[in-house]
């Protein structure tokens, strides 16, 4: 018995050591807020227990319960690195797409690091089933700790002083006070009381004759000029709109490097992360409560079909499911685009999607919104034979988003119908050592519009830096009447009243 409290004493000692190496670590020395650190052990002891149940050993369930703490503080170092954030709870609900495409998640990890896990992945069943010991006495302690854990840890959170803990969904400052394991016990509690908002109206304003809006974004679109301050680097077609935009400036995207659904929800549903509260990490978790907020559904009662383009897995995000349920009258997926040939990447190219885009569009009778979600971009990026770096195997596929602006917009004059064209980056690229995590994380957007007989309509020309939701707002006021632009702003004013804050 007195072994067996003594490792299980050094489980936790080893634990909140793993965890005071967590970037950011603590501001003050290596010890986390006394609320965070006892969060953690109530964690952490769940996971004992969980491994306990199945082996029966106390010191095999202790060690691998301390290499899954072990685990989760690389991941969660590897991402900030990376990508700038540490781990959230929400990464866990992706924990299937790792699987189902690794290629997204691996390439932030260092080869150390992929070496160690996949010599961990058949180590763990491996040793529980070395190491399992038939006693019912310790099988059924272990049954009691992980279900009483994970119930000690809901009624936790809910009471002081944990109720009075991340009150705000600040993860970085979160974590440097009470840790990783803490914050994300907290965040997922807040995010569980977290309410669908009140419901949205519709827009009534008619559309003109045949009115087409093509929404446009573009996977690690971002101005190369900022990111490696080189002007021999500058792309022609986003040069050439910027000066034809109804508007255009900096989307002001959180994320960088990946998320590309926070800026996609922002574009579509026009909620802010600051309505959003703890759904800002993933909000397509609850998108489907708060359908009525989006484009297509917003549209469908003033008579536009809304077609949604990607191509790829629609299972991803959930999309299958939320963009049906947002409006969207046609999903076009991965099945209608022909694989790409083995010089032109991983992916769907940015061609290809713009010859979807203006063949649809020449299909279109009836007012249609179309927005694409382009993946050619998609990292990682690989330099060419003989042409190595990164950067240079970045700018070769920029170079096709540019492409696909200048060939839209060229595409759509010859139409000769009212059209609005959107076109904006998701986040930018994270290419190690040329491209990281700071402060500036925002992409460029333009809007513009062409008039019935395919001529540019020209704006103020002015600069308008924006955020993805009120970009959102920004396009229902080019596509919609000022009545019905002030109705969109009314309703994004409310958006906040069904929340719990």
């Amino acid at each position: 018995m007195t072994a067996n409290i003594l490792t299980i004493l050094a489980l936790l000692a080893g634990s909140l050591i793993l965890d005071a190496f967590v970037r950011p670590r603590a501001a003050a020395g290596l010890l986390r807020s006394r609320a965070g650190m006892a969060l953690h052990c109530l964690i952490v002891l769940a996971v004992f227990g969980l491994f306990l149940t199945i082996s029966g050993d106390v010191p095999a369930a202790a060690l691998i319960a301390l290499a899954a703490v072990a685990l989760f503080t690389m991941v969660s170092n590897a991402k900030r690195a990376v990508l700038g954030e540490p781990l959230v709870f929400t990464d866990l609900a992706l924990v299937g797409a790792v699987f189902r495409h690794p290629q997204f998640y691996l390439s932030a990890l260092k080869a150390g690091q992929k070496t160690a896990l996949v010599l961990a992945l058949p180590l763990v069943p491996a040793l529980l089933w070395y190491v399992f010991v038939p006693s019912l006495t310790a099988h059924l302690a272990g049954l009691a700790l992980a279900l009483a854990g994970p119930w000690l840890i809901r009624r936790a959170v809910l009471r002081s002083p944990w109720s009075r803990l991340a009150c705000t969904p600040d993860v970085e400052a979160d974590v440097q006070r009470h840790g990783l394991l803490a914050t994300l016990a907290l965040h997922h509690a807040r995010w569980r009381e977290t309410r669908d908002p009140a419901a949205c109206a519709p827009m009534q304003s008619r559309p003109r004759d045949g009115e087409l809006a093509v929404v446009i974004q573009c996977e690690s679109f971002a101005d190369p000029l900022e990111l490696f301050g080189d002007p021999a680097l500058e792309l022609p077609g986003l040069k050439a709109a910027r000066a034809q935009a109804w508007q255009w400036g900096d989307l002001l995207v959180s994320g960088f490097g990946a998320y590309t659904m926070r800026t996609e929800y922002g574009v579509l549903f026009g909620r802010s992360e600051e309505d959003l509260g703890f759904r800002r990490f993933d909000p397509f978790l609850t998108a489907l409560g708060e359908a009525g907020y989006a484009l297509p559904s917003r549209l469908a009662a003033a008579g536009w079909r809304s077609l949604f383009l990607h191509p790829h897995d629609m299972r991803f995000y959930n999309r299958e499911e939320i963009m049906l349920a947002a409006g969207f009258a046609e999903l076009v997926g991965e099945d209608r685009f022909a694989p790409p040939a083995p010089d032109e990447g991983r992916y769907v190219t940015d061609a290809a999607m713009t010859a979807e885009i203006v063949s649809l569009s020449r299909m279109a009778e009836d007012p249609t919104l179309i927005y694409a979600v382009t993946i050619e971009n998609h990292g990682p990026w690989e330099g060419r034979a003989n042409a190595g770096s990164l950067t240079e195997g970045y700018m070769r596929l920029v170079r096709n988003s540019d492409a696909m602006l200048t060939g839209l917009c060229d595409e759509l004059a010859r139409l000769k119908r009212p059209a609005t064209l959107a076109f904006f980056g998701d986040h930018r690229p994270s290419i190690p050592g040329a491209s990281m995590p700071g402060k500036a994380r925002h992409t460029p957007y333009v809007i513009l519009r062409f008039d019935a007989e395919g001529r540019i309509v020209r704006g103020e020309g002015t600069r308008v830096d924006l955020t993805p939701a009120q970009l959102h707002h920004a396009l229902l006021g080019a596509i919609t009447d000022p009545e019905a632009q002030a109705r969109a702003e009314v309703c994004h004013a409310t958006a906040g009243a069904g929340h719990d804050r």
